[in-house]
């Protein structure tokens, strides 16, 4: 069994128009918002084995602001940024193999279509959120009941759990 979290960088700035889109840094709010989600993963017992990082600000300082350990140094992949599904899935299956649970600190709109993709189905209608808006700062929880990274596949993983900021307040 796998765990994969996909995580929405929090929120970010837009006050200086110069800068380029990668190198938006968070704002206030989303800076609030990453420690609210880096506790609800404490409290929920959700250890992080892998993190893997969009290259953009954004996504660095929404992990740093969550003040949660990963087992191994979190890893920026350039592919991650405004990635597809089919390169989500791609770099998610190149996880280390004594990592059992990872995440992945991306952006819209390809993490909610992946989040589709990947679930089995079995989600109730409230937790389908995460399959349209994906709003920044979300986190969503997903197991599947595989052995290694490479066997995880679109349409095998058990939906467990949807939490935007908001939620948490």
């Amino acid at each position: 069994m796998v765990r994969i979290v996909l995580i929405r960088h929090a929120k970010s700035s837009w006050s200086d128009p110069e800068v380029q889109d990668i190198d938006r840094p968070l704002n206030r709010r989303g800076r609030l918002a990453s420690t609210l989600i880096g506790a609800w993963l404490r409290d929920e017992s959700v250890g992080l084995d892998h993190v893997w990082l969009s290259p953009a600000v954004r996504s660095a300082e929404t992990f740093a602001h969550m003040n949660i350990e990963s087992t191994h140094e979190p890893q920026a992949h350039n592919a991650l940024y405004m990635a597809d599904p089919n390169t989500i899935l791609n770099i998610l299956r190149s996880t280390p193999k004594s990592a059992k649970t990872a995440a992945i600190i991306g952006h819209q709109p390809g993490l909610s279509s992946f989040a589709r993709k990947l679930a089995d189905g079995s989600q109730t209608q409230a937790e389908g959120r995460a399959f349209s808006k994906f709003p920044t700062g979300a986190i969503a929880l997903f197991e599947c009941d595989v052995d290694a990274w490479p066997d995880v596949k679109f349409g095998k993983a058990k939906f467990m759990s949807f939490v935007p900021p908001k939620d948490l307040v």
